[in-house]
């Protein structure tokens, strides 16, 4: 079973579905019951047409329910609706479905949640990672969208800044999670480019490219992580590199900085560099404290205690560290990576252990316990 044709072709069949008048609860509901039958029924007999078999299928579940709900009965002259049998309309609407899922009537944040879990087809507990909250307080804010969206007509679409959360999102999860969906976040941003004339939308682009470009490099042939620092830079896409960089520079030059532009400037930086002893970390610290400026953003004042430490010593990277919570996920990776660079190993190695138990990826899992086992080693000769 290819779970990944699945997840690519959720939300276009949900966006058909919304298309042709089902509300968005029952229109999700309904594919999720075609997703099941597909599991089950594809291994044995898959169908020529995926796509045009997760609507009918769903059409029909969204049927079947719309028929039991005594409240709903004067939806039943949808019956003779039902698609007729052979290919689906080759239409992509699935960008069109993140704009009417980034609805007026929801909060960002929670449209954001909502389009995550229903579009974009990742679970509860890996936005509830994404935002930084407990798994049980995003169940509830993607329970609270349903229920607010619920029988609401999708013609006001949101707008663009939510559309671009969601997306940069997406494409995290995809970059470094179990499923791939980078290639189709991607896909979708020069969509959005191609369609609007935004230096967001161009900055977020382009940091994905920048962000892409490194990924063959970012794991070894046994699936272990390789730092950036010690990637090889002659396995990174050098055309994905320049495309980016063009990207970013036509936006800058618009003079309307965002923080997609910035970070993607970050991202620049760091592919410019032909070794990791070269990167202009001075220049990246300043794009941290525009990021800082825009977004104040503790995970973006993380990252820019890393940089600090690079570019002005560990102690003064520890410093910036400690202006931080210490709860916040990562930050005793970094406290030990600058503890290493200070010159302390043993605390260096009891927080890299620490933080393989805090981890809930199992590749950073392991490459936090290597380290801790390697400092360890170290001390003991």
């Amino acid at each position: 079973m290819d779970e990944v044709l699945l997840r690519s072709l959720t939300p276009r069949v949900l966006a058909i579905l919304v298309r042709r008048g089902a509300g968005f609860a029952a229109a999700e509901d309904a594919v999720q019951d075609a997703l099941v039958e597909a599991l089950r029924t594809w291994p044995a007999d898959p169908p020529r047409d995926p796509k045009g078999w997760l609507v009918t299928v769903a059409w029909r579940r969204f049927l079947d329910a719309t028929r039991a709900d005594a409240a709903r009965r004067r939806r039943e002259d949808r019956v003779d609706e039902e698609p007729p049998p052979g290919p689906a309309p080759s239409a992509d609407d699935t960008l069109q479905l993140y704009f009417l899922c980034a609805h007026p009537s929801l909060s960002p944040s929670s449209a954001v949640a909502l389009t995550l879990r229903a579009v974009g087809g990742l679970t509860t507990r890996q936005i509830a990672r994404a935002y930084l909250v407990p798994e049980a307080t995003m169940a509830q804010r993607i329970s609270r969208a349903k229920r607010t969206v619920s029988g609401v007509r999708f013609d006001r679409p949101g707008d663009v800044a939510t559309v671009l959360r969601v997306l940069y999102l997406v494409f995290n999860e995809g970059y470094s999670g179990d499923i791939d969906l980078a290639a189709e976040a991607i896909r979708l941003t020069r969509q959005l480019a191609a369609a609007i004339d935004h230096p967001e939308v161009a900055g977020l682009l382009a940091l994905m490219l920048l962000h892409h470009a490194r990924r063959a490099a970012r794991t070894a042939p046994d699936g272990s992580l390789v730092p950036l620092a010690e990637q090889d830079r002659g396995r990174w896409d050098t055309a994905s590199i320049a495309e980016g960089v063009a990207i970013l520079q036509a936006a800058l030059a618009r003079d309307r900085l965002g923080e997609f532009q910035a970070q993607a400037a970050v991202a620049a930086l760091h592919a410019d560099a032909p070794t990791a002893e070269e990167t202009d970390w001075v220049q990246i610290v300043e794009w941290y404290d525009e990021l800082v400026r825009l977004t104040d953003s503790p995970v973006v004042r993380l990252n820019r205690a890393v940089a600090v430490g690079e570019a002005d010593g560990p102690r003064a990277g520890l410093a910036a560290l400690a202006a931080l919570d210490d709860s916040l996920p990562r930050h005793t990776a970094v406290a030990a990576y600058l503890h290493e660079r200070d010159g302390d190993p043993a605390t260096a190695a009891r927080l890299y252990a620490e933080a393989a138990h805090k981890a809930t990826d199992l590749a950073e899992r392991d490459h936090l316990t290597r380290q801790a086992a390697r400092l360890n080693t170290r001390g003991r000769h």
